[in-house]
């Protein structure tokens, strides 16, 4: 999705309990190395690490019991994804027949210095289009005029972007100087069924700050998700640091229909979560408790080893996951 039409900001959370920085995306898939390669070579990311996972910590953390478990760490810029391989126990597929306006609909979108040279180099590989073409943003919408913006898919289904800013359009840092052709994470985006409510959870649980929004129609819009009368209320939120990718809701006004998540587990294919880094992981479980908020882990699981001490995994109101981690 393109960038928002106007920015503002509202209030993030309460003064301790609250978001940091979105450090991760991370997606369930059936075939390591086959993402990983196609990563590598479709998309420019570089694996940053290795390894298997078979801890009774990540059983809990996960609440799939006696996992095993690949992980590959790819860096692509500053931004970071995580592609996990479940060898034990497996899950099931991602549907074939997921629409952008399905409520499990999650992408992230990458940042690409030349759409035209992105769009060629990703045809040499093999992947499912959504849009029909890339689409440029045209100059009726003044602040997002002449974005241009990609949806496809990976080998498992799992939605992605390209997204290419113009000078003087999204975050300055996507207009340095570099040779490569793909630079970073711009953001990921979640389908949601009611704006509003999903606020309630991101901004004043989580602690996310709203940063803009739009209303996003026509052939443009249309041609981009592959959906005839595509009408979408977009919102663009960020986490009280500067750094790393924001977070975006996509709300179908039309086309009406979208499915509701079966809130796949970890280990299914259809799974993408994000890792939210907060200040105060103990206050914020208690604010989710208190709210009634869905718990994929037994509360708060202590860590030996990892990049984080502190962990919980939470599903939004629409049922997309969240792992929240301390340091």
């Amino acid at each position: 999705m393109y960038l928002l039409l106007f920015a503002f900001v509202w209030g993030a959370g309460a003064a301790h309990g609250r978001a940091l920085e979105i450090h991760a995306v991370v997606l369930t898939v059936s075939d390591l190395d086959r993402s990983v390669a196609f990563y590598e070579h479709a998309l420019g990311f570089r694996k940053v690490d290795e390894g298997l996972i078979a801890d009774g910590s990540f059983d809990q953390i996960t609440g799939v019991s006696g996992l095993r478990m690949r992980r590959a760490t790819m860096g692509l810029g500053d931004e970071t994804i995580e592609l996990e391989q479940y060898l034990a126990p497996s899950g099931s597929p991602l549907p074939v027949d997921s629409r952008s306006n399905d409520l499990w609909f999650q992408h992230f979108a990458i940042v690409v210095r030349d759409m035209d040279a992105a769009y060629s180099h990703l045809a040499e590989f093999p992947y499912q289009a959504i849009s029909t073409a890339p689409q440029t943003i045209p100059a009726s919408n003044v602040a997002a005029a002449g974005i241009r913006a990609y949806k496809f898919k990976d080998p498992d289904g799992h939605p992605l972007e390209l997204l290419y800013f113009p000078p003087g359009k999204g975050n300055p840092k996507w207009q340095e100087r570099s040779d490569r052709l793909f630079l970073g994470i711009d953001h990921s985006a979640i389908t949601v069924a009611d704006s509003e409510r999903s606020i309630r959870f991101w901004r004043d649980l989580i602690g996310l700050s709203v940063t803009g929004g739009s209303l996003n129609s026509g052939p443009t819009q249309e041609h981009l998700d592959g959906a005839i009368g595509a009408v979408v209320r977009v919102t663009g939120l960020r986490p009280e640091q500067a750094r790393g990718p924001g977070l975006e809701f996509l709300q179908y006004v039309m086309p009406v229909g979208g499915r509701s998540s079966p809130r796949y587990r970890p280990n299914d294919i259809a799974h993408v979560h994000l890792v939210v880094e907060v200040d105060d992981l103990e206050v914020l479980i208690e604010r989710l408790t208190c709210s009634n908020v869905n718990f994929i882990s037994t509360r708060v699981v202590h860590i030996n080893g990892a990049s984080f001490a502190l962990a919980a995994m939470v599903n939004d109101p629409d049922g997309h996951a969240v792992l929240l981690t301390q340091r």
